[in-house]
């Protein structure tokens, strides 16, 4: 028996389980099992909390496919919550070993429960070969891909995991599984890619629908988050500081 805990963070929902205090095996097929909303607990996917020998903590994180994945920003900070208020540490800066580096989690804490967290998400990735995506520019903004019956103009950053961004028209009405299925697994992009539809309503306003590799859409992504609004800054489309709104259960009117 594996005692598990459901976490979400703005609806980005995992299953997650402490792979230190019991063995936990053949996670791939766990993370598929788990994550099936009919069969299974119903989640984006399996996260792991494991020791590290250079860190507090490391996570190894599973999409529903699964699939392992580098990083995910919603994912690491529910591992922060669940380590504080598991006691498994007393720390409120706690450092978190991924396969896309070493993260820094800032824990609020009231009454001894963990309120808030902030993560240093890290210095976006431009270069194509690191993101990995089959372009010469750098940084990649105006790669064309096709997708069925349309072409999309897409910007590329990595955020420890690939991102491949594209404006839409009326992104809440947007068919992104007709689409983004395909661009996450075109010939251009070695590791698939995490594919952002966004719509840009102001220089400091930005919706944003996330279909992720391996998962599907799922109602939110701070790698997504973060890699969108260096997107955006590089084109001009809006300023450095912006709100990125997630489609959680639907968007504000």
């Amino acid at each position: 028996m594996l005692k598990f805990t459901k976490m979400q963070g703005l609806g980005n929902d995992y299953v997650y389980m402490d792979a230190i205090h019991q063995k936990i095996e053949n996670e791939s097929s766990l993370a598929q099992m788990v994550s099936d909303r009919h069969f299974g607990i119903g989640s984006d996917g399996l996260i792991l909390i494991c020791q590290s020998e250079v860190a507090d903590f490391k996570m190894r994180m599973f999409n529903s496919d699964g699939s392992e994945a580098e990083m995910c920003g919603n994912g690491i900070r529910c591992v922060g919550k669940f380590v504080y208020d598991k006691g498994l540490t007393d720390k409120t800066t706690v450092t978190i070993e991924t396969l896309a580096g070493m993260k820094t989690l800032k824990l609020n804490v009231t009454n001894n429960r963990v309120e808030t967290i902030k993560v240093d998400m890290g210095e976006p990735i431009l270069a194509p070969e690191k993101i990995p995506v089959m372009a010469i520019e750098e940084p990649v903004q105006n790669l064309k891909v096709k997708s069925l019956d349309k072409e999309f103009t897409l910007t590329c950053v990595s955020m420890g995991n690939p991102h491949a961004i594209t404006v839409v028209e009326d992104v809440c009405h947007f068919n992104i599984e007709k689409y983004g299925k395909i661009l996450e697994v075109a010939s251009v992009f070695p590791n698939k890619t995490n594919v952002e539809f966004i719509e840009i309503l102001d220089k400091k306003h930005i919706k944003m629908r996330v279909w992720e590799r391996g998962a599907g859409e799922t109602l939110a992504c701070g790698t997504g988050a973060c890699a969108t609004l260096v997107a955006c800054s590089l084109n001009g489309l809006t300023s450095r500081h912006a709100y990125v709104e997630l489609l959680r259960r639907r968007f504000r009117n």
